[in-house]
């Protein structure tokens, strides 16, 4: 048999291979998303709020926010059916954030919650700016459930209400809403959507809420803890230096065994998380390399394996014949999986015809970000540089 007829044949085994695992990856997901419960349903649990005191404390942790803090309180400060607690926490910001927050606590009087700024100017040894912002205002918080959220989100009136007559009715002790993804342009759908596909294949949304499984999330944007639960876990103690804390904190949470949820809410909790196609790339250079726990050979790996996502269909489309009908469908499995994934990202099917070079940015993001870390021996965020030695040492191995 001859070599090219060979590398043919071997190369629509593998096509074919990768598209079934496509197709199993839609099947599943449209078996499970839709299991998903839904705040913005009519028959959602509305919440028993106590007598005195807030229902719930919001901490919003900002530096260097100035474009959107005042959005983001503004929508606290407009929720209804809940008393909250807001404590936002100006973390060393060098431009108008600091003055921006005060001046939307001065307009905070006339309604039902409060607002306090707390302005940090200093960071002690041993800390990230966030997760110290996060630990000063958690230590002042009064209500029985946490919402961590960021500067840069913005929430419907009702978002916090609902959520938290969800955790009482099903009595949770995490709940993650996920985010509405404001999209601008049609590469930030196709990053997106290639971002969420690709994240399927380790996390099951629908399993987080399953006490038997491994799954588990979070999401800065909309952390949602019941305070006991929290504190057995210890708050951001052992998370001082954890660069993804809102997943780690949720991985800490599921492992404690405390019941954990994801629902749906679109339209609740909205943010711009990719702004323009290469927004992605700036937002991957702190996170990328820390999710795989700043481990060379599993982000290589992973590298490898996304990779193959995009070489493989392409090449065996090039070919045509039965190599090209194999690649054809590992882009049909990759549509199926998109419009499975359209309750939550709300990006078309069609999107998929970008996956190739949505995915190379997503790949070439993961490569920058392993490679800047080596060559500074470190991670900067918001202008400090922390040491990869270090990291390493406080960060957990496993998830």
């Amino acid at each position: 048999m001859p070599a090219s007829h060979v590398a043919e044949t071997v190369l629509t085994t593998v096509t074919s291979l990768l598209a079934l695992g496509w197709f199993n990856q839609a099947a599943s997901a449209f078996r499970g998303i839709p299991t998903l419960a839904d705040l913005t349903r009519p028959d959602s649990p509305l919440p028993t709020l106590s007598g005195t005191g807030p229902d719930v404390t919001v901490i919003v942790p900002a530096c260097n926010e100035e474009a959107s803090i005042q959005a983001t309180l503004r929508s606290l400060l407009a929720s209804t059916g809940v008393r909250l607690q807001i404590i936002a926490v100006n973390d060393r910001s060098t431009d108008r954030t600091g003055p921006l927050m005060d001046a939307v606590a001065a307009e905070s009087h006339s309604t039902p919650h409060t607002l306090e700024i707390i302005h940090n100017h200093q960071l002690p040894a041993g800390w990230l700016g966030k997760t110290h912002a996060l630990s000063l205002a958690s230590a002042r918080a009064t209500a029985p459930w946490l919402l961590f959220t960021d500067g840069d989100v913005k929430f419907h009136p009702r978002a916090i209400a609902l959520s938290l007559g969800y955790a009482q009715a099903h009595q949770a002790d995490h709940v993650v809403v996920t985010l509405t993804i404001e999209i601008k342009r049609i590469m930030e759908a196709a990053v997106f959507a290639s971002f969420q596909a690709l994240a399927g294949w380790n996390i099951r949304l629908w399993k987080v809420s399953d006490p038997k499984s491994r799954d588990f999330f979070g999401t800065g944007g909309f952390n949602f803890v019941r305070r006991a639960a929290f504190d057995h876990v210890g708050g951001f103690s052992d998370l001082r230096l954890e660069i993804v804390e809102d997943l780690r904190l949720g991985w800490k949470i599921k492992r404690a065994g405390f019941s954990q949820h994801v629902v749906l809410g679109p339209g609740l909790v909205c943010i711009h998380w990719i702004q323009g196609a290469l927004g992605i790339v700036n937002l991957m250079e702190k996170n990328a390399f820390a999710g795989f726990r700043y481990r060379v050979g599993v982000a290589l790996f992973a590298f490898l394996c996304i990779a193959m996502q995009i070489v493989i269909p392409l090449a065996a489309i090039s070919l045509g014949g039965w190599p090209a009908i194999a690649g054809l469908a590992v882009y049909a499995g990759i549509a199926l999986t998109y419009a499975a994934n359209r309750p939550i990202s709300q990006v078309s099917p069609l999107v998929a015809l970008l996956f190739a070079p949505a995915t190379s940015l997503f790949l070439f993001a993961l490569a920058r970000s392993t490679f800047l870390a080596h060559r500074r021996n470190g991670v900067v965020w918001r202008g400090t540089l922390y040491s990869l030695d270090e990291l390493r040492r406080n960060t957990g191995r496993t998830w």
